[in-house]
């Protein structure tokens, strides 16, 4: 049996192309999940691992949907590999149990891994640099300035908040938010 894996390391992101790309791979069964590549415990992915037995083939689109380092993906194929399951990466193709094949799947973990480090280091690097900014806040930017706060909490002195919400567009927790903080900073 064909078994597909597909994940997203987040929940906005879309799952969508890789299941169709396993679909069209012919895939009898496929296990998908929105879980972060960094975390061992993927329920999903073990749930799978304990499905597969001999003569089954495991696909997956991309290398680094696989496993989180070189480590864990030469373990995962190896376990796999003495269990009879067939492993199809299909940016690679078919990872081969003989000397060149795991060679050359050992190398392309690495590789991935390597590429991996290098987007942690380079994000590493930008918030560095815009720490050093003078106006620089971690997180999310705020989506409304403070003078359209300021404007929704003055109708607040003749409104209701559902009515001060439905003209400005600023939500009634974030108005509340906002009155509180305006009122902690008079005190």
């Amino acid at each position: 049996m064909k078994y597909g894996y597909g994940r997203v390391s987040t929940v906005g992101q879309d799952l969508q192309a890789q299941l169709n790309v396993m679909e069209n791979e012919g895939c009898d069964k496929i296990y998908s999940e929105k879980f972060t590549g960094t975390k061992a415990d993927r329920p999903q992915f073990q749930a799978l691992l304990s499905q597969l037995k001999e003569g089954d083939t495991l696909v997956v689109t991309k290398l680094d949907r696989f496993a989180r380092s070189t480590a864990e993906a030469l373990g995962i194929v190896k376990d796999l590999f003495e269990r009879g399951v067939k492993v199809h990466v299909l940016n690679m193709g078919l990872i081969e149990n003989t000397p060149t094949g795991r060679l050359i799947f050992t190398v392309m973990s690495g590789f991935a891994e390597f590429e991996r480090d290098l987007i942690v280091e380079r994000t590493q690097e930008g918030k560095a640099i815009a720490r050093q900014r003078e106006d620089y806040r971690e997180g999310r930017p705020k989506k409304f300035s403070k003078k359209q706060v300021d404007h929704a909490l003055e109708l607040l002195t003749e409104h209701s908040y559902k009515q001060v919400e439905d003209m400005t567009g600023i939500s009634k927790s974030t108005l509340i938010r906002a009155k509180r903080k305006k009122e902690a900073e008079s005190k």
